[in-house]
C-alpha cells in the first residue's frame, strides 16, 4: 500500500492491522496472526482487553493531558503509589516517561546527577554487558552492548564498558557448577570498576533476563547477589533493566523478586502498557530522590510527555488487571506449559541448541551443529527466514541474528499474552516448528 510513513523498513510493503481479538491480529483481508511475541514483548493482556480500553474510556473522558510542569494527575499518582507498593525493597519513587529507551536514558542522567549532588563529581561511567540491549536513544544505546546495533553510530556514543554477559548455555565451562560460573562472570565487573578506578564509575546497567539479543538468558542462580555485593562494596549503583523482562513477564512483576536482588533503580515500558498507550517509568530509591530533594530540588530532564495521564491510566489498568487476575501465577504456569511443548517439539531437533527462559518469556536458539554449538552462517539470515515463514502461517515470533556477539548466531524470542490458552501454545509451537523446518531445510 503506497503511502508516506517513514517505516522501519524501506523494502518491501506491509498488511495493515485492522483488529485486535485476544491473542490475535486480524489483517484488512481479514487474515489472522497469533501474537506469539507480544509484538516486541509489550501485549501482555492481549489486544482487546476491556477493562485497559475502559479506563481509557474514563480518563478521557475526564483529562486527555496535562503538562507536568504545572500539574500532577490522579491517574499518575495512583499508578506510582501501586508499583511502589509491590517494588522491591528500597524503591520510593516513580519517573513516569514514554517507553523504555527514555527510561534508561533517564537512569542514567539521573545516577551522574545523584552523584553531583552528593559531591563525587568524577563518578560518570557506565559498566555494562557485552550483547546487550538497553534502548535506542544516544545514551542508552551508548550503554548497550550489541555490536551490530552500535556500529554505524559509533562516533556519536559515549564510551562505555562491556563486561561478559551471563550466557550459561555458551560459556559455562564443562564441571563448572551455575554458581561458580556466575560468581566468575560477576566478579568480571570487580576487576572492571578496579581498572578504571572506582572513583570514577557512576553505575552498572543490566537485564535480569536478557530479551532482544540473546534470546531470553536468564542470570544464574547467585548472580546477581553477587554483582549487589560488587556495586556495594564500590559504591556504584546497580540499575536493572526491565523494560522487556518486566511487569509480570517472568512470572513475578519484577523479574528480580526471583533473584532475590534488590537494585537502586529499575527501568520498565513494554508490559506496563501493554501496547495500549505508549508509557515507561524509572523507579528509583529514596536515597537517591532524597540527595536530589536535598540539594538542587530538580531534576535536571524531563520530556512534553511524561507523566501523561491517558498512558497513566492505561498502565494503571494494566496493573490492576496482572494483580487482580491472579496472572502471575498464570504465567508461571503458561510458561512452564510453554517450555514443555517447545521442548517435546524441537527438543531433539538436530538444530536447536538450547531453549530457556522464565515464565512467559522463551528463546530458542538455532545452531547448525548441537555437539559443538557451532551456529549457522550468517550469511544464509536463517532467523530472517524464520521470522517470514511463520508470519506467512499466521504466528508473529520474534527472531534476531547476532545471538553470541553482534554477528554470529540465531535465535526466536518468545512472549505471547498472558492470557494464552492451551490450543494456542499448541498452535504457536507447531507452526513455529514447522518455519524451523523449513527454513533450515532452504
Amino acid at each position: 500500500m503506497p503511502g508516506h510513513v517513514f517505516g522501519r523498513s524501506t523494502r518491501g510493503s506491509l498488511p495493515v492491522a485492522a483488529l485486535g481479538e485476544g491473542c490475535y491480529i486480524i489483517d484488512s483481508t481479514g487474515k489472522r496472526y497469533l501474537d506469539g511475541s507480544g509484538g516486541a514483548a509489550v501485549s501482555c493482556l492481549g489486544h482487546s482487553d476491556p477493562g485497559v480500553r475502559a479506563a481509557l474510556h474514563a480518563q478521557l473522558d475526564r483529562l486527555a493531558f496535562a503538562h507536568t510542569g504545572f500539574f500532577t494527575s490522579d491517574a499518575a499518582e495512583s499508578l506510582a503509589d501501586a508499583l511502589v507498593a509491590h517494588a522491591p525493597e528500597g524503591i520510593e519513587r516513580v519517573y513516569i516517561v514514554s517507553g523504555g529507551s527514555e527510561a534508561v536514558e533517564a537512569a542514567i542522567k539521573l545516577a551522574r546527577q545523584y552523584f553531583m549532588e552528593i559531591g563525587q563529581p568524577r563518578r560518570h561511567r557506565v559498566i555494562a554487558r557485552r550483547q546487550s540491549y538497553h534502548g535506542n536513544t544516544l545514551g542508552a544505546l551508548a550503554a548497550g552492548g550489541n555490536a551490530w546495533r552500535r556500529a554505524q553510530f559509533a562516533p556519536l556514543l559515549v564510551e562505555t564498558s562491556h563486561i561478559a554477559p551471563c550466557y550459561e548455555y555458551r560459556d559455562r565451562q564443562p564441571g563448572e557448577t551455575q554458581e561458580a560460573y556466575g560468581r566468575r562472570v560477576a566478579d568480571e565487573l570487580e576487576a572492571e570498576i578496579l581498572r578504571l578506578g572506582p572513583e570514577t564509575v557512576m553505575a552498572f546497567l543490566a537485564e535480569p533476563v536478557v530479551g532482544a539479543t540473546a534470546g531470553a538468558v536468564p542470570a544464574v542462580p547467585g548472580y546477581l547477589k553477587r554483582i549487589r555485593e560488587i556495586c556495594d562494596r564500590h559504591g556504584v549503583l546497580l540499575i536493572l533493566d526491565e523494560v522487556m523482562c518486566g511487569m509480570g513477564r517472568t512470572g513475578h512483576l519484577f523479574a528480580c523478586e526471583e533473584d532475590g536482588v534488590a537494585p537502586d533503580m529499575i527501568t520498565i515500558a513494554k508490559g506496563l502498557g501493554a501496547g495500549y498507550q505508549p508509557i515507561g517509568a524509572l523507579l528509583t530509591s529514596a536515597r537517591i530522590y532524597d540527595a536530589i530533594a536535598g540539594g538542587s530540588g530538580f531534576f535536571q530532564h524531563g520530556h512534553t510527555y511524561m507523566g501523561h495521564p491517558m498512558a497513566a491510566a492505561a498502565a494503571g489498568a494494566v496493573l490492576e488487571a496482572i494483580l487482580g487476575r491472579g496472572l502471575l501465577a498464570r504465567v508461571r504456569e503458561r510458561g512452564a506449559k510453554l517450555q514443555a511443548a517447545l521442548e517435546a517439539e524441537l527438543g531433539q531437533h538436530p538444530h536447536v541448541g538450547d531453549i530457556r527462559g522464565r515464565g512467559l518469556l522463551r528463546g530458542v536458539e538455532l545452531v547448525e551443529d548441537r555437539a559443538t554449538k557451532a551456529p549457522f552462517d550468517p550469511a544464509r539470515k536463517l532467523h530472517a527466514r524464520v521470522k517470514a515463514l511463520a508470519f506467512e502461517a499466521g504466528l508473529i515470533c520474534y527472531p534476531m541474528g547476532g545471538t553470541i556477539d553482534g554477528q554470529r548466531g540465531d535465535h526466536v524470542l518468545l512472549a505471547p499474552p498472558y492470557i494464552i490458552e492451551d490450543a494456542q501454545i499448541d498452535e504457536l509451537v507447531s507452526k513455529l516448528a514447522a518455519a524451523i523446518r523449513q527454513a533450515v531445510a532452504a
